[in-house]
């Protein structure tokens, strides 16, 4: 296992001091298995969230002129239970094992047979081996466990955007304090330094976007995005924004370009930013120290 140096190492807590006289392995495979855990819930909250805030903003609205609400009924992360789309059979909870039962139901519904979407088992696997990467990469620090943390919430963002073009603020402006309480400590970078870089990671997607919305007269970009950058910054400091703003570039240059040979789709295309920002994100977290150097000589 490898420990950023100068970060804050291993916490000076009981439980963590167990947790490192455990096997390496042991670590990571724990974090993988909960990672898919979790990977299950997140696509709940992937599927279910923006419809919240959409059921909230009508609700509002209704309310406001004094109209019954057109969804009076309960939707949450939690009810209803979850339920095939095509012919309403309730998931059991044997259906719901992460991975397996997709497997075991050979991507097909228990009851109709309508196909599962393969989108559910990638999320959990994805989400499982980057919160093992992570275990693996940081050790049994609080590294490691915020690292899990945001990595959670960045899977989350990615899918919900590549799907709806939307970056909730119920998960980015927590990311955003989370990562400057984090560095209070200084466990991924000096406050000051992160206190910076939340406002420049959101005031420099700002500014471009206002550039751009001069010369063509419409947002090239949403608030999300400079939300987003904005929390990234908070967690790494405001060094890390130019080569993430790179990383995301190189990025949106790769998997926008496959995209555009996939769907056959013209020039003017649009797609949304959030996924390339999580990419930057993601690499950073991990290769951050030795990409810093090349982007910023001298840090």
């Amino acid at each position: 296992m490898h420990a950023v140096p100068g970060a804050g190492g291993a916490l000076p807590l009981a439980v963590l001091d167990a947790l490192a006289a455990l096997p390496p392995a042991f670590l990571v495979a724990v974090a993988g298995l909960l990672g898919l855990v979790v990977g299950s819930f997140l696509n709940v909250v992937i599927h279910r969230l923006p419809k919240m805030m959409d059921h909230e903003e009508a609700n509002y609205i209704a309310e406001v002129r004094g109209e019954p609400h057109p969804h009076p009924e309960r939707y949450n992360l939690m009810v209803p239970r979850s339920a095939c789309p095509h012919c309403g059979h309730q998931i059991a909870a044997w259906e719901n094992i992460p991975v397996v039962s997709y497997l075991f139901l050979r991507g097909r519904c228990a009851s109709c047979k309508a196909p599962i979407g393969i989108r559910y088992p990638l999320v959990e696997a994805a989400t499982a081996v980057l919160s093992a990467l992570a275990m693996w990469h940081f050790g049994p620090t609080v590294q490691a466990l915020a690292a899990i943390a945001m990595l959670w919430a960045l899977v989350a963002l990615f899918m919900i955007d590549a799907d709806t073009q939307l970056l909730p603020d119920q998960i980015t402006l927590p990311l955003l304090w989370l990562g400057l309480l984090l560095n209070l400590q200084g466990w991924f970078a000096p406050l000051s330094d992160a206190v910076i870089g939340a406002a420049a990671g959101y005031l420099v997607l700002w500014s471009v976007n206002a550039v751009y919305r001069l010369v063509r007269g419409h947002d090239g970009m949403g608030y999300g995005d400079f939300k987003l950058m904005g929390a990234l910054g908070a967690w790494f400091g405001w060094q890390s924004l130019p080569a993430l703003i790179l990383l995301s570039s190189i990025v949106g240059a790769l998997l926008g370009g496959a995209l555009l040979l996939l769907r056959s789709k013209g020039k003017d295309t649009q797609f949304p930013y959030g996924p390339y920002i999580v990419g930057a994100a993601v690499v950073y977290l991990f290769f951050g120290p030795r990409l810093l150097p090349l982007v910023l000589p001298g840090v």
